[in-house]
Formats: C-alpha cells, sequence, structure tokens
C-alpha cells in the first residue's frame, strides 16, 4: 500500500513538473503559431526566435508568408537555430499592444528574450543570410586566407565588416558584444601578403573595415586603447556619405556626431550621384562629423522638415533635434565648382557663421493621416453603416427626412475615401515591404 501511495505521488510530481514547463516546442521547421497563452513560454524556450506580427487581411503580410515558411526549415538546421513565429495581431490585440504594433506586418526578433524591431530583407534567401548574424559569434576567428575570404562572403552586405589582423580577439570582443547588431567581427590569425594585398594594409596589427554594400574600406593602425578603436569602429559602422532612411537614422542618432545633410530633388538623378561622391571626399577629410544626403522625390516628408522651398541642392547641419544650422552665404550649392563649395561650408560652419532655424512640422492632414489607425478608420465606416440602415427602417415619407440619407452618403463616400487614403498611406512601399 505504502509503494502504490509513493508511486501515485511520483506520478503526480511529474505531472506537475511538466505543467509547470508549459507548453513543449520542437525545433522542426515549421512556423509556430502563437496567442496569448503561449506567447511567453515560446519566448523563453529558445535563444533566438523570429516573431511575425500579422493581420489576416493585411496584403504585405500574406505576401510574406510562403517567405517565412521557406526560410524556417533553414534556420531551424543552424548550430544555434532560429526559430520563426507568428502572431495574429489583429486578434490578439494585448500582444500588439505591448510590443507597439502600429502597423501590420511588424517583425521582432527575440534574442535571449529580449526585442528587436526586424527591418531586414523579407526574401527567404536575404532573410536567412541576414539573420545568421545573430546567431553568430560574437567574433569570429579565422585561422586561413581561405576562412578570411569565405567569412567575408558569408557575411553579405548588410553590415558592415571588421578583421583584425594581428590581434588577439580579446582586444575587439568589447565591440563585438556592443555592437552585435550592427556589424561583423573577426580575428585572422593565420593569413599570406596576398590577403595584405587584397585588403591594402601593409603592416600589423591591423583593423580593416570593409563596407561591402557601399564599396568602402578603411584601415586602422593604432593606437588600440579602447577609446580610439571605438571610435574607428562607430566612425565605419555608418558610411561615408549615409542615405536617409529609417535605419540610418537610428545609426547616426546613435552616434552622435552631427550631421552635414544635403538635399537634393532626385538622388537617382546623376548630378545627384555627383554630389554625393563630392560628400565622401569631405567625409574623408572631417571624420568629426556625419555626411549624409536625401532625395525630395524620394523622402519629401522628411526633406521638406528643412525649408525646401529654396533652391536645391542645398546643405545644412543638423544634430538630430528639433533645431539646423544654415551657413551664411550658402543657403544653396549651384553647379559650378561643388567641391569649393562645400569645403567652404564646412568652414563656415566651424567658424560659427551659422543661422539657427526650427526644423518645419508636416501638415495637419499629413499628421492626421500618420496617426490614424486603420482599424479605427473601419470602425467609423461601420458606425456610418450601421446609421443608414437605421435611417433606412426607421425613417420614411418625410421630405425633410429624405435629405438625411443624403447627407450620410456623402460622409459614407469621404469615410471611404478616407479609408482609402489612409490604407495608402500607413502601408505604403518602403515602410513594411522590400
Amino acid at each position: 500500500m505504502t509503494t502504490m501511495r509513493i508511486l501515485v505521488a511520483t506520478f503526480c510530481v511529474l505531472i506537475w513538473i511538466q505543467f509547470c514547463r508549459g507548453e513543449q516546442f520542437a525545433v522542426d521547421g515549421t512556423v509556430l503559431v502563437l496567442d496569448d497563452s503561449n506567447f511567453d513560454s515560446a519566448i523563453s524556450s529558445f535563444d533566438h526566435i523570429l516573431v511575425d506580427f500579422y493581420a489576416p487581411w493585411c496584403g504585405h503580410c500574406k505576401r510574406l508568408s510562403p517567405e517565412l515558411d521557406a526560410a524556417a526549415p533553414v534556420l531551424a538546421t543552424l548550430k544555434d537555430p532560429i526559430v520563426i513565429a507568428k502572431v495574429d495581431a489583429d486578434k490578439h490585440t494585448s500582444l500588439a499592444k505591448k510590443y507597439d504594433v502600429d502597423a501590420y506586418p511588424t517583425i521582432m526578433l527575440f534574442n535571449h528574450g529580449v526585442p528587436t524591431e526586424y527591418r531586414g530583407p523579407r526574401k527567404a534567401e536575404l532573410l536567412v543570410r541576414y539573420l545568421k548574424k545573430f546567431a553568430a559569434s560574437d567574433v569570429a576567428v579565422l585561422d586561413s586566407d581561405t576562412a578570411v575570404r569565405s567569412f567575408v562572403e558569408e557575411a553579405g552586405e548588410f553590415f558592415p565588416i571588421f578583421i583584425g589582423f594581428g590581434l588577439d580577439s580579446s582586444m575587439i570582443e568589447k565591440f563585438g558584444i556592443k555592437y552585435k547588431k550592427n556589424a561583423w567581427f573577426s580575428v585572422a590569425k593565420d593569413f599570406s601578403e596576398d590577403l595584405m594585398v587584397l585588403y591594402d594594409f601593409d603592416k600589423v596589427p591591423a583593423l580593416v573595415s570593409l563596407n561591402p554594400k557601399y564599396n568602402e574600406r578603411s584601415t586602422f593602425y593604432g593606437p588600440f586603447e579602447d577609446g580610439f578603436l571605438e571610435d574607428f569602429v562607430k566612425q565605419n559602422l555608418i558610411p561615408l556619405a549615409v542615405p536617409i532612411s529609417h535605419d540610418t537614422l537610428k545609426l547616426m542618432k546613435a552616434d552622435g556626431r552631427k550631421t552635414v545633410l544635403a538635399i537634393v530633388e532626385d538622388e537617382d538623378e546623376e548630378r545627384s550621384k555627383e554630389l554625393v561622391k563630392l560628400l565622401k571626399a569631405a567625409a574623408s577629410a572631417n571624420r568629426d562629423l556625419i555626411f549624409s544626403y536625401i532625395g525630395v522625390r524620394q523622402l519629401e516628408e522628411f526633406a521638406e522638415k528643412f525649408d525646401i522651398d529654396t533652391k536645391l541642392p542645398k546643405l545644412v547641419v543638423w544634430d538630430k533635434s528639433d533645431e539646423y544650422l544654415s551657413v551664411v552665404g550658402f543657403e544653396s550649392i549651384e553647379e559650378e565648382d561643388q567641391a569649393t563649395q562645400i569645403s567652404k561650408f564646412i568652414e563656415g560652419y566651424r567658424e560659427g557663421k551659422t543661422i539657427t532655424k526650427q526644423i518645419s512640422g508636416p501638415s495637419f492632414m499629413r499628421a492626421l493621416h500618420r496617426s490614424f489607425d486603420v482599424r479605427l478608420v473601419y470602425i467609423l465606416v461601420g458606425i456610418v453603416a450601421v446609421i443608414m440602415i437605421l435611417q433606412t427602417f426607421l425613417v420614411k415619407g418625410s421630405d425633410e427626412y429624405q435629405r438625411v440619407p443624403n447627407q450620410v452618403q456623402a460622409t459614407t463616400t469621404q469615410a471611404s475615401s478616407s479609408v482609402s487614403e489612409v490604407e495608402n498611406k500607413e502601408y505604403k512601399a518602403g515602410e513594411k515591404e522590400d
């Protein structure tokens, strides 16, 4: 009898332990379906998990879904697997609110439980290459020319690459940890002179920075104290001339340096590309400043904050606050000898020949469109529709009341137009689409 009681008690304890563990998840290459009941358990079960917050009616979400399905089995086979999951945020609104999901799809990458919004590529093959960064070691140790070449090739173009030649991994490990989200870090233990020629350095120790996306390379020969080393790393996380985007703005803000911003009509015009080359040359000579550019055609809503009614192109100095500086005598950059004008602009800035101006806010309608939640518009349209139905059944005969539905119909037309306009605004390409 006593034995039976012990067995029963043991069985109950095992069941209780299993219950406390919560739902068990398998890394089998399928996309997990999460909700309020199992979300926290899934996040705590994996070191790396990518969560797609979607809405069933969202077109971008429907296009993303098969890409995630294709990427999931590849990421599951990594030495340190990355799991993909999805949440119907339109249904599980508490989770959407908790993670500030205000547009669809919103993708969050949880590394050891810490969420970061994912803004990388969304095609399966590119998504896999991008995500491998977060499962990789902080600093890779490379022991041959082949290993170095393979590391650079597999790293791809999404992040800058730092390779320490003749450096101990401990010297850059802290930066590998601190800037893991922003760059690849490695040290090469054994390498040939051919590799030195390939990466254009002539002595060791040396830290080489590569930015394949912008075809940029830079070499640091010391001193290798933390302050100097980190300055070099921070400066090379950003290309010499930075195109304005959501991601680059975050990098620029974290960097702390002031920005020389060039505003042009169209980034893709040949004359704008020539100006960007001149900005890169100026950036090489003025590493205490960030040099950036933006086209009105590409991002008018941002560019108009800097008074684009004046002749373009123009230069301003901006510290990412609500103010910017205009240099006296250089409201605009003329077509002739732009290199000299850029040099004199920087000189005037350093001499304090500047005027402080306020950044212009967006128009009221644009602010309204940006702040409007699409679901709220749907609710408003639904309310109008209900009113119309009630009036159809309850109001008949009187000329005085015959005119009311027409007014409501006009309101409905306006509301429907607003829905279309807001949908186009909310889900425009560049915000949540590749």
